[in-house]
């Protein structure tokens, strides 16, 4: 029985989130040859064993542990950078890869105060001498290129003022354009929606946000359940929290992929000295029936686990 425990224990310090490193010391440090291969045979899930008898790890298994292990790393260094720079890199990995990570961009430029937006820009610029705008323009090809390049460029408002006839008069824009729209996106047919987005305060779209349901019936994300890009726009600027707390109920899984994990760290860390966390956590527990902390102690292992936990304690 206390060997079946312990490879249990084994077992689950080699999943999830994250490598749970004493574990492995106080246990798989002390076995001997014998005891090591009694356990590779125990768990065809990480070994298998060919017609010679010889048990080996699964490829796949070892590209994985070798990115949970590095796991802990990345999110202490993206905590130690200033965010300008983070933002920045952050930027340039999801438009460096083969499919452009649009969720970065939009997070990052529709979440941060004009006054970081411009840092993230500014660091860009230092970091890989070019600008994020022509970066994007560059890399990505598809209609939302406009709307990215101007939620980019944007240096919003950011003072108490709404004019709410206006902003009712704008949520009639979007009634109107989601109403009328035909096979084409919304981004590609109708500048006034990217104009409203790119430019407005957050406090103006969320009054626009507001007179659209008083309008319809709908939240105006709903309703834009058919354009990814523009609901995550959407979401980021008017409720960051169901968004944020989407993307962790999603990720926070043991079947999911690394890109999936990725976003835990991203997104713990990048809003960790916002005020934003405190309403994440909140929004996460009621979407998912128990605490973000919780589900991290489920998921994660060992000293990433710990520093993630660490972090979003910040918030309580």
């Amino acid at each position: 029985m206390a060997e079946a425990n312990a490879y249990a224990a084994l077992t689950k310090a080699f999943s999830g989130l994250g490598v749970d490193e004493s574990l492995f010391i106080s246990t798989l440090g002390k076995w001997n040859r014998h005891q090591r291969e009694s356990y590779r045979v125990s768990t065809p899930g990480f070994f298998r064993e060919d017609e010679r008898h010889f048990q080996r790890w699964d490829d796949q298994h070892i590209l994985q542990l070798r990115q949970e292990f590095l796991r802990l790393k990345d999110a202490v260094v993206l905590y130690t950078m200033h965010p300008w720079e983070r933002d920045a890199r952050l930027f340039k990995e999801a438009l460096l890869l083969k499919v452009p990570n649009h969720d970065v961009i939009i997070e990052t430029a529709c979440t941060r105060s004009s006054e970081d937006l411009l840092g993230a820009r500014k660091a860009y610029h230092s970091l890989f001498e070019h600008s994020i705008e022509e970066d994007i323009a560059h890399h990505i090809q598809s209609p939302e290129r406009k709307l990215l390049v101007a939620l980019v460029s944007s240096y919003r408002y950011e003072g108490p003022r709404v004019n709410d006839d206006l902003a009712k008069s704008e949520a009639k824009i979007f009634v109107n354009a989601i109403k009328n729209a035909n096979k084409k996106k919304l981004i590609d047919e109708d500048d006034e929606i990217v104009r409203i987005l790119s430019t407005r305060s957050k406090l103006h779209l969320k009054a626009i946000y507001s007179h659209y349901k008083e309008i319809t019936g709908n939240s105006l994300d709903e309703d834009l359940e058919g354009d990814l890009t523009l609901k995550q726009v959407v979401q980021c600027l008017c409720v960051p929290q169901a968004y944020f707390s989407k993307i962790l109920i999603g990720s926070l899984r043991l079947d999911v992929n690394e890109s999936a994990k990725d976003s835990v760290t991203r997104v713990i860390v990048t809003r960790a000295d916002d005020d934003d966390m405190k309403l994440i956590k909140k929004e996460f527990q009621i979407k998912c029936g128990t605490t973000l902390p919780a589900k991290i102690e489920e998921v994660a292992n060992g000293s990433y686990r710990d520093f993630l936990l660490t972090i979003i304690s910040k918030s309580d």
